[in-house]
C-alpha cells in the first residue's frame, strides 16, 4: 500500500505528510484516491484545499484571545459591573464537558454530512489521530458545497456560539466558558470553510469531498458543454461509492 502522495496532501508541514497511517486510514485513503482516479476520467479536474492541523493550531490560538475578551467583557456588563467569580466546582464541570463535547463535535459533522451522503451513515467515518490526540469525521463521498460547509459549521453553531450567547444572557461563567472552548475547537472548521469560500470556480460542475487523511477537503471541478446537464452530485456519487 502507498503512502499518500506529496501533491494529494495540500499545504501539510512535512511530518503530517510523512505520518504514519492507521490501516482504516490506509483503506480509506486507496478508496479516496480510487475514487478521485475515477472522476478525473470523467473530465474533473482536482484541486486540494487541506488545512494543515499546525496551521490550524495556530489560528486556535489566535481566536482565543478575542473570544475571551469578548465573552468576559460581555458577561461583565450583563452583570452589572459585579465582576465574574466562579463556583470552584465549575472548573470540574468545565473539564468534563470538554472530553464529553470534543467526541459530540464530531458526531455533530457525521450527522449532518449523512443526511446529505448519498448512503447516510454508510458514507461517514470516525476515527481518532494519535500523534495529535486528535478525533475527527470524514464523509467518504463527494457533496455539494452547501451541504459540505452546513456539516462543517454545525458543532461551531450549536457547541459554540448558541453556549457562549446563552451564557451571557443568563449570567452563566460556566456555559459561556464551555462555549469559548467549543468555538475556539471549531477553529479548525472556520479555517476549511473560509478556504472553500475564497476559492472561486467557473466548473460547470463541482463537487467537494473531505481529504481521508489530512484536515480540509478536495474539489473536483469539469468545465464541460451543455450536453453534461446532470447534476454534479449524480455524475460524482454514480462512480464514487468503492467499498473494501
Amino acid at each position: 500500500m502507498n503512502k499518500p502522495d506529496q501533491s494529494s496532501l495540500g499545504n501539510q508541514d512535512q511530518k503530517e505528510k510523512n505520518r504514519k497511517l492507521s490501516e482504516a486510514e490506509k483503506k480509506r485513503f486507496e478508496r479516496f484516491e480510487a475514487n478521485s482516479d475515477a472522476l478525473i476520467r470523467q473530465g474533473y479536474r482536482r484541486v486540494d484545499l487541506t488545512v494543515s492541523i499546525k496551521k490550524a493550531n495556530a489560528f486556535a490560538v489566535g481566536l482565543l484571545i478575542p473570544l475571551l475578551i469578548i465573552g468576559i467583557a460581555a458577561l461583565h456588563f450583563k452583570r452589572g459591573g459585579t465582576g465574574t467569580d466562579y463556583d470552584p466546582l465549575d472548573i470540574l464541570w468545565f473539564f468534563v464537558a470538554y472530553l464529553v463535547l470534543i467526541p459530540v463535535h464530531e458526531l455533530i459533522h457525521g450527522v449532518n454530512w449523512a443526511i446529505c451522503a448519498e448512503h447516510h451513515f454508510k458514507d461517514i467515518e470516525f476515527g481518532f489521530m494519535k500523534q495529535y490526540l486528535t478525533p475527527y469525521c470524514t464523509c467518504c463521498v463527494p457533496l455539494e458545497k452547501g451541504p459540505y460547509i452546513f456539516g462543517a459549521l454545525m458543532p461551531l453553531i450549536i457547541l459554540g456560539i448558541i453556549p457562549m450567547i446563552i451564557g451571557i444572557a443568563t449570567g452563566s461563567l460556566l456555559i459561556l466558558s464551555i462555549g469559548i472552548l467549543m468555538t475556539d475547537a471549531a477553529a479548525g472548521d472556520i479555517l476549511i470553510v473560509w478556504k472553500l469560500l475564497r476559492y472561486k470556480s467557473e466548473a460547470n460542475h463541482t463537487a467537494f469531498m473531505d481529504h481521508p487523511t489530512q484536515g480540509g477537503g478536495v474539489v473536483f471541478e469539469k468545465y464541460s458543454p451543455d450536453m453534461y446537464n446532470t447534476a454534479p452530485h449524480r455524475l460524482v456519487r454514480r462512480c464514487v461509492i468503492i467499498r473494501l
